[in-house]
């Protein structure tokens, strides 16, 4: 299985410092340099800009003096791994770029990032090509820093940031859960409510380390929400739409197998089996042909809000359903009018 999908690769840091009694003052963006291994004066100002930085629970400046005692908190999006990206002229779908971010509509089939098992042939490959002769504003090479990622199997925007002011600003966001992201999902199964949230700490299964399993031991894992609600009934199976308060690896796959509703064709996730309907070979069949147009999980990321780093303007993109997907539920809602008018 892909690199993204086995490993579980964190996009964010968390420090924590408690300022010793005999500490001298000092400006906290050099106190913070010190403690931190590897982390530019220039990163801590940009993460104190963006109000990642607190001192005993309130967002400080960079200038600010610490004192003995202090409690200093600091969100940093995680340096590159030692991995060389070798830019890789592979086609990608731009949504809308400026000088800070880059918004991609990414196809099912394309990991995002090198790791073991996929060194190239990523989308982050792409985007070095992309930006290997590009400059931003102050004359630099311009590098692509990841804020979020997506599935390889799963299509849909992603959020690109252009410089490490916009990194540090966009990971503010998501860990603030302010980040507005909306998914569509084929699920097994009809649901007796129209709406729902899942509440279930996620972490690796003790019995295949390649998928998440949900835990209800609060020490095991990381909180997760995802909320549903019903788009629309087919009867064996559900479209649902999804919306992340959290952003876990395999958050909706694994939150919808515990309820008892896996995403359609989800292979890691026991969905590529026929669970709703009848015995029919007919259906069988039907079934296994949707199978075939759509040979990946039934997850696709359609929407995607957030505040511009820069401008600090809301912008908002919509992704249409990509065709597998697209086809499938049309044969679904055939296949559901037909019945409802056989009964």
């Amino acid at each position: 299985m892909e690199n993204e999908e086995s490993q579980e690769l964190e996009l964010y840091e968390n420090y924590r410092f408690t300022v010793d009694r005999g500490q001298e003052s000092m400006r906290m963006d050099k106190y913070l340099q010190m403690r931190i291994e590897g982390v530019s004066r220039t990163k801590v100002q940009a993460a104190a800009k963006a109000g990642c930085v607190l001192v005993n629970g309130k967002a400080a400046k960079s200038n600010y003096k610490i004192k003995p005692l202090d409690t200093i908190s600091v969100l940093l999006p995680t340096p590159p791994r030692e991995i060389e990206i070798i830019p890789e002229d592979i086609p990608f779908n731009i949504v809308y770029e400026d000088d800070d971010v880059l918004v991609v509509d990414k196809e099912a089939g394309l990991v995002v990032h090198p790791g073991f098992g996929n060194f190239t042939g990523t989308l982050l490959n792409a985007l070095t090509f992309y930006f290997q002769d590009k400059k931003d504003r102050d004359g630099n090479p311009i590098v692509p820093y990841l804020v979020h990622r997506i599935d390889k199997d799963t299509s849909g925007l992603l959020l690109i940031a252009k410089n490490e002011e916009s990194q540090i600003f966009l990971a503010k966001q998501f860990f603030d859960h302010t980040i507005e992201r909306k998914y569509n999902a084929l699920v097994w199964g009809d649901f007796q409510e129209n709406e729902g949230t899942i509440i279930g700490n996620l972490a690796r299964s003790t019995k295949d380390r390649r998928i998440m399993a949900v835990y209800d031991d609060p020490e095991v894992g990381k909180h997760a929400v995802t909320h549903w609600h019903v788009l629309e009934r087919f009867g064996y199976v559900t479209l649902v739409e999804c919306v992340l308060e959290t952003g876990r690896t395999h958050q909706i796959r694994a939150h919808m197998k515990h309820i008892g509703h896996p995403l359609f064709n989800d292979a890691a996730y026991g969905g590529d089996q026929i669970l709703k309907g009848t015995t029919f070979s007919k259906y069988k069949q039907f079934v296994e042909n949707c199978f075939r147009l759509m040979p990946r999980q039934a997850l696709h990321a359609l929407i995607l809000g957030f505040e511009h780093p820069t401008t600090h303007k809301w912008l908002h993109f919509e992704s249409k359903l990509p065709q597998d997907m697209a086809s499938v539920l049309e044969k679904w809602q055939k296949y559901a009018k037909n019945s409802s008018e056989n009964i």
